[in-house]
C-alpha cells in the first residue's frame, strides 16, 4: 500500500468541548485517515498487524505503529515507525525486512459547513531494508473529510496524492476513498469503504474494505478489518487487527 500509511478511525466526529470526556479517534483501520487531530497535549500510539495476499504471495507486516502528538489545538505531529515485512514466498524472490519511516504534520481545517476536514503532509524516507525500501524520499498529501448524517450514521472519505519511488523515479498516484460508518452502540461501530489508487504508471488498485472498532475505554480501542481486491493490480485481499491508546503529556483532560 502506498506510503505505508493507510490509516483512519471511527467514530470521526470532533471532540471540541474541553470539559467533555476526550475520546480516542484513530487513523485506523480504514484507508481514509481521520478528519480530526489528536487533542492538544495528547500522545496517541496506534498499532496493528496485517496479512496480505498479493496474487498468491503472502506477506505479514507489523507493528504498523503510528505515533501522533497534539502540538496545537488543530495541529499534530506524526511519526510512522518502520514496519517489519515478512514475506512467505517459497521461491526466494521476495524480500523480508523493515520498511521506510515517515514523518509528517496534520492540520485540521474544519469544521466547514458541517464537514470535518484535515490536510496531512508527510515524507517517507529510505531507511528500510534493500528489498523493501523504495530507495527514495516519497512525499504524500492526504485530504480526509467526514460529515455526520444522523445520530448513528457518518459519511466520509479521502482524496490523496502520492509520489512513491518506483524503479528510481516517482510514480505519481492519485487516490480516492469513500466510506459509510454505522454506530452500533456507543463504543462500537462498523464501516464499509471503497478505495482506489490510480498510478501514472501501472494498473489501478481498487478494493472493497470492511471493518469495525470497539472502544475498551474512552481512550483505548481495538479494531478488525478485511478487504477484497476489485482489480488485477490490487492485492487479492488482506485481513488485520490493531490496538490503539491515547495519553496526555500536559495534564489530564
Amino acid at each position: 500500500m502506498i506510503g505505508c500509511v493507510w490509516l483512519a478511525g471511527f467514530p470521526l466526529h470532533a471532540q471540541t468541548d474541553a470539559s467533555a470526556e476526550v475520546t480516542i479517534s484513530t487513523d485506523r483501520p480504514a484507508v481514509s485517515a481521520s478528519s480530526v487531530v489528536v487533542p492538544q497535549g495528547g500522545f496517541q500510539l496506534e498499532n496493528g498487524m496485517l496479512a496480505t495476499n498479493t496474487q498468491g504471495q503472502y506477506t505479514l507486516d507489523l507493528p504498523e505503529s503510528a505515533i501522533r502528538y497534539g502540538l496545537l489545538q488543530k495541529t499534530e505531529l506524526r511519526f510512522t515507525v518502520p514496519d517489519y515485512f515478512h514475506n512467505f514466498a517459497t521461491g526466494g524472490a521476495a524480500s523480508s525486512g523493515f520498511g521506510d519511516l515517515a514523518v509528517g504534520v496534520k492540520q485540521q481545517l474544519g469544521p466547514i459547513a458541517g464537514f470535518d476536514v484535515s490536510a496531512i503532509f508527510y515524507v517517507s524516507m529510505p531507511t528500510g531494508a534493500s528489498g523493501v525500501s523504495s530507495h527514495g524520499y516519497d512525499p504524500a498529501l492526504q485530504l480526509p473529510w467526514t460529515r455526520k448524517l444522523s445520530e448513528n450514521w457518518t459519511a466520509g472519505g479521502q482524496v490523496a496524492f502520492y509520489w512513491p519511488t518506483v524503479n528510481g523515479s516517482h510514480n505519481f498516484t492519485g487516490e480516492t476513498a469513500f466510506f459509510l460508518d454505522r454506530q452500533l452502540t456507543k463504543p462500537w461501530d462498523a464501516f464499509i469503504e471503497y478505495a482506489g489508487d490510480f498510478p501514472e504508471r501501472g494498473g489501478t488498485r481498487q478494493q472493497l474494505h470492511f471493518g469495525t472498532a470497539y472502544k475498551l475505554t474512552p481512550r483505548q480501542q481495538i479494531d478488525f478489518h478485511f478487504a477484497f481486491g476489485l482489480t488485477g493490480a490490487a492485492p487479492k485481499g488482506y485481513v488485520g487487527f490493531g490496538y490503539s491508546f491515547l495519553l496526555f503529556t500536559r495534564g489530564e483532560k
